[in-house]
């Protein structure tokens, strides 16, 4: 795998793992020449086209583990809500008040997601047995808050009024079998862990965290580790506050993700007898000159002594922005192979 257990052995020391959300994509040569002949919903929906774009950077970049290449947006589509890109995502329909969610099916084709299923598949065959398959799948407020604004920015007012007039629970009531089902394709085809990826949480108060997010989330886990025990599940939050993570309490997650407005040592000494720690560099520093950014990860690593790295999986507090210059995540992940050891 790469990111657990099975960590490369160096000199008599263990490497830090390392893998960046969004590694395959805009930034990328590899991405940029395939979208000159694919539109992103054949890239992500083909699985021969999947893999090969979610291969791009292990063999260029030498990333500790793979993310399937897709978006967290289809369950939307599989509910009927229009969901098409141009480039970025446009739903058809939104979630503006309660009688909307009754056009939406309840019942829906168990199969929808088997395109994620078969990418694993073939990733698992063309991955070196080193490296970590992860799957992936949008968290159940982001999914709802999406749902009804229509993307993540701003206040977010519809959606947390939303949560008081019966929207969300109404709307989960569809959702989460589709992304339990999208869950459980994944780890079928191969992934040896699925993360959650919930963008959009931190906007939430600790108290609407706790009352309304975390008992969908733990249905999912709950569920999913009921009928794949083995296989890890990483929850990332973006934007939320120790709080907000000293709440989740579940022995289902086995990787909690922070951004970087978290302190990484705090988090890891607080947090990490419990789960894994993935995170949490700004994705901006790959931005900066190599000398400058070569100072910033010694410092970063350097602000680490005397946490448990063997609990830290390192990478960035969110994804690879589309103007990185792909030579700067070459070095680093180089730099973090070399010198973040224990």
């Amino acid at each position: 795998m790469g990111l657990f257990e099975d960590r490369v052995q160096n000199s008599g020391k263990t490497q830090v793992p390392v893998w960046f959300m969004r590694q395959a994509g805009r930034y990328h040569d590899h991405y940029q020449n395939l979208k000159k002949t694919y539109d992103f919903m054949t890239l992500c929906k083909d699985p021969k086209l999947a893999c090969e774009v979610t291969m791009g950077p292990i063999e260029e970049f030498d990333f500790d583990a793979a993310i399937l290449f897709s978006d967290l947006l289809f369950p939307l589509e599989q509910l009927g809500m229009g969901l098409t890109y141009n480039p970025g995502p446009i739903l058809e329909k939104k979630l503006e008040k309660l009688e909307d969610i009754s056009s939406l099916p309840t019942n829906t084709n168990k199969d929808y997601f088997n395109f994620q299923k078969e990418a694993c598949e073939l990733l698992k065959k063309e991955l070196p047995a080193n490296k970590t398959l992860l799957g992936f799948v949008g968290a159940p407020f982001t999914l709802y808050a999406y749902a009804v604004e229509g993307s993540h920015a701003g206040s977010l007012f519809s959606s947390k009024t939303g949560l008081y007039d019966g929207r969300y629970e109404a709307f989960c009531e569809r959702l989460l079998p589709n992304v339990l089902d999208e869950m459980i394709l994944q780890a079928q085809g191969g992934a040896d862990a699925v993360c959650i990826f919930d963008t959009a949480v931190g906007e939430l108060t600790v108290e609407d965290f706790k009352n309304f997010a975390l008992p969908k989330i733990k249905f999912l886990t709950r569920e999913f580790k009921a009928k794949f025990p083995n296989t890890k599940i990483v929850y990332y939050s973006r934007n939320t506050h120790k709080e907000h993570l000293r709440a989740i309490q579940d022995d289902n997650i086995d990787v909690m993700g922070v951004d970087w407005r978290h302190n990484l040592a705090e988090v890891i000494n607080e947090f990490g007898k419990d789960y894994y720690i993935q995170g949490n560099f700004d994705p901006c520093w790959l931005g900066l000159p190599w000398e400058t950014l070569e100072n910033k990860l010694a410092s970063f690593y350097q602000s680490l002594e005397g946490a448990d790295l063997s609990r830290w999986i390192c990478g960035l507090g969110h994804g690879v922005l589309r103007w990185t210059p792909q030579e700067n995540v070459a070095k680093t992940v180089e730099y973090i192979h070399k010198n973040f050891r224990y």
